[in-house]
């Protein structure tokens, strides 16, 4: 698996972690003051980049959390088929088959320039060039 590791209160909206083992987009970072007996908390809110489920965690603000290693990549789209897009890459000119976000559906069109996400073998359509 290809991940690192960030301290959780370090962390802000735009990077990317890892709960429970999915990886995410952060959108949040709260850290709470410490307390009298206590150190200080930090609540993380993140919404999952393969799924678009909302996720959070609350952790001690000095605890290191997995971060996930993301390849951002371009691709040429060659055909559309039904949910998904088969793209080739455009620099080991591989091809593959990945699923067309709900958000992209009527926007991804054969012979088009994408970019796209390999996180821990995964890969998902980000934008269109």
């Amino acid at each position: 698996m290809e991940k690192t590791t960030a301290v959780i209160k370090n962390l802000k909206k735009g990077q990317f972690v890892l709960i429970d083992s999915v990886p995410c987009r952060v959108e949040s970072v709260q850290v709470s003051k410490a307390g009298k007996h206590g150190a200080a908390k930090a609540r993380l809110d993140a919404i999952g980049i393969f799924d678009g489920r909302r996720r959070s965690i609350v952790k001690p603000a000095d605890e290191t959390v997995e971060v996930p290693i993301i390849q951002k990549k371009s691709a040429q789209v060659l055909a559309i088929i039904g949910d998904k897009a088969q793209l080739m890459d455009l620099t080991d000119f591989t091809t593959f088959e990945v699923d067309i976000p709900e958000d992209m559906k009527d926007k991804v069109k054969q012979g088009e320039e994408i970019t796209y996400y390999e996180v821990m073998g995964y890969k998902t359509i980000q934008q269109i060039k």
